[in-house]
């Protein structure tokens, strides 16, 4: 499965990219921008939420956060979503997912009649052949170590699986499109179309001098794929495509332009207001999926746990999704009889700290004697014990403790060495060097904070010179990969299916492996897990992929993230998520009661 930025493991991986996630933000005093969007009755909801929204995009290596997924998933509508049991439950009110043939593997996506953008245009093939030509990286030909050729779509997830295609057939009913593998790929059922088709192919096409979506799908067509030994000059009309798709839907306002916020799904963005609320309305044409019961949800973003408990007491939230801090369960038990209820549970999400391959880190030495310097079992103390007495520092850069596979991964990846701080050690490889690394995290979440403080009383202690890096909290998540920083503290969430999210994160050259971790043998095994689906086999490559992350000095896992959501009696429907969506995952069940 996919990772998304937690502020958003491996090994719970899967197709939907892993996003990152749970990363505070402050609030600016912005004047809201609104759209012209008919008001609603009753009917409404305030929710929330740690990260501040900054894409209408949520595919790409930078804007692949929490929030940004979120605000996807209830804009938007695809094949299937992933509930809170982690099964895959298909949405056949929008459109069919058909595997037609075992040998080669081959699958057909079907849109239904009558599922459209919200300014009425048809979704049809050229919104699944645009999502493809992201997700599968069909067109590039770029070679990083030669420096040659071109990337165009900058997709935060892995390619390995839709590489394995050719390109798409196109139904003559312009409805569909099918895909034929050349080998057998774990993840079929979720590589494409789900939770959401996100990008409008129309307006992509329109905006880059097309005369219509026509002529959109024959560009596609007529360029040939990229092969990275015989690069060829970049297609200017594919390249102005992908850059509107990499960076043109970024913003932290509404938009002027309303094609740039299309919704297909439950509800239509009505207004933002910057780094701090947003406001969505139920979209009145919607009949293709789980209707809302709500007219109308707004999105609050708010850093602290304390401050969101607080809006919660005083009704300003009828539902908070936290990134919980030591004294969350304390201040949430205060509010028990107050007509409030709090689901703690783990998540399918993990804290780390990844070193990058360049700069001071260049040399494994260095990489090591800074792991060494990390004090995880202090940061657990102090982060997450109070919400999770049995939490222990994690020990696998694939597996979460709950799975099966965990322990016998642990016991032979090389994570012992790392097990306590070990100062003298540290300062013995770096052999009288005072390294000077600036630390990249969110500034304004507190256990990143926190995490942070701590490592660098430590680290300072070997000869480390620590920079503050913090950034805050709508910018961060961009800066990952920018070459700004030499080590980041950050987190990972997971969909909860799949395999995926390990090459996404661990493959040389993807999107989200933000720190330049390249290990031929390990990529490999990588290629060898997504054509892998028998799920004993994969756990056997997943712990020698473990083994090479560890033995790379890579950076360190710190814990499991701990979940936690509270909600008002005002609001009924709600129930707690483990994966990327969390307390979303049933949005279009929520009631006022």
């Amino acid at each position: 499965m996919g990772w998304i930025q937690s502020a958003k493991a491996v090994g719970v991986a899967a197709a939907i990219a892993l996003v990152l996630g749970a990363c505070a933000g402050k609030s600016d005093p912005t004047t809201p921008t609104v759209a012209a969007e008919p008001s609603v009755s009753d009917g409404s909801a305030t929710v929330v939420e740690v990260n501040a929204f900054n894409t209408f995009n949520p595919n790409t290596a930078q804007g692949n956060t929490d929030i940004n997924a979120k605000i996807s998933y209830a804009t938007h509508s695809g094949f299937f979503y992933i509930d809170n049991k982690l099964n895959v439950v298909r949405n056949e009110k929008f459109g069919r997912i058909e595997k037609t043939s075992d040998n080669p593997l081959t699958v057909r996506y079907t849109v239904n009649e009558g599922v459209k953008w919200s300014d009425g245009t048809p979704v049809t093939a050229a919104d699944l052949l645009l999502q493809w030509a992201a997700f599968s990286g069909y067109y590039d030909d770029a070679d990083a170590e030669a420096k040659t050729g071109t990337s165009y779509f900058s997709y935060a997830g892995d390619r390995s699986g839709l590489a394995l295609t050719d390109f798409p057939e196109i139904g003559t009913d312009n409805r569909s499109i099918t895909l034929k593998y050349s080998k057998p790929f774990a993840d079929w059922e979720v590589a494409l179309g789900g939770p959401g088709v996100d990008v409008p192919a129309h307006v992509l096409a329109g905006k880059t001098g097309l005369n219509d979506v026509d002529a959109f799908v024959d560009l596609l067509k007529s360029t040939p794929r990229g092969d990275t030994r015989a690069p060829k000059p970049a297609n200017t009309q594919l390249r102005a495509i992908a850059d509107l798709w990499n960076t043109g839907l970024d913003t932290k306002t509404l938009p002027l332009d309303p094609s740039l916020y299309l919704s297909n799904g439950p509800y239509i963005v009505k207004a933002i207001d910057p780094d701090r609320s947003m406001t969505m309305v139920r979209n009145k044409d919607y009949n293709w999926g789980p209707e809302p019961k709500l007219d109308e949800i707004t999105v609050r973003y708010i850093g602290s746990a304390a401050a969101q408990v607080q809006a919660l007491k005083n009704n300003d939230a009828d539902i908070i999704a936290l990134q919980a801090s030591a004294d969350t369960v304390e201040q949430l038990t205060a509010l028990q009889g107050q007509g409030v209820t709090a689901d703690v549970g783990s998540q399918l999400a993990y804290d780390h700290l990844d070193l990058n391959f360049t700069g001071p880190f260049a040399e494994k030495s260095v990489r090591e004697a800074f792991l060494k310097t990390v004090p995880r079992k202090d940061i657990v103390d102090k982060i997450v014990k109070k919400l999770d007495p049995e939490a222990a520092p994690l020990d696998s850069q694939v597996f979460l403790p709950d799975q099966a596979a965990y322990a016998d991964a642990v016991r032979d990846n090389g994570s012992s060495g790392y097990q306590d701080v070990d100062i003298e050690a540290a300062r013995k490889l770096l052999n009288g060097a005072t390294p000077e690394v600036r630390i990249l995290y969110n500034r304004d979440n507190p256990n990143r904070a926190e995490a942070f403080a701590l490592i660098r009383e430590s680290a300072t202690q070997a000869g480390f010179q620590i920079v503050d890096g913090g950034l805050a909290a709508s910018d961060w998540g961009k800066a990952l990969g920018g070459g700004t920083y030499d080590a980041a503290i950050f987190g990972w969430v997971s969909a909860g299916v799949g395999v995926v999210g390990v090459p996404q994160v661990f493959k040389a050259g993807n999107g989200s492996n933000y720190n330049g971790f390249s290990d031929a043998d390990a990529d490999k095994l990588m290629d060898e897990l997504v054509a892998t689906t028998e799920r004993s086999k994969q756990d056997g490559l997943l712990e020698r992929i473990d083994q090479k992350i560890w033995e790379s000095a890579y950076g360190i896992p710190l814990f499991q993230a701990v979940g936690v959501v509270a909600y008002s009696d005002r609001i009924t429907g709600v129930q707690y998520m483990p994966g990327q969506t969390g307390v979303w995952w049933n949005f279009w069940e929520w009631a006022q009661k």
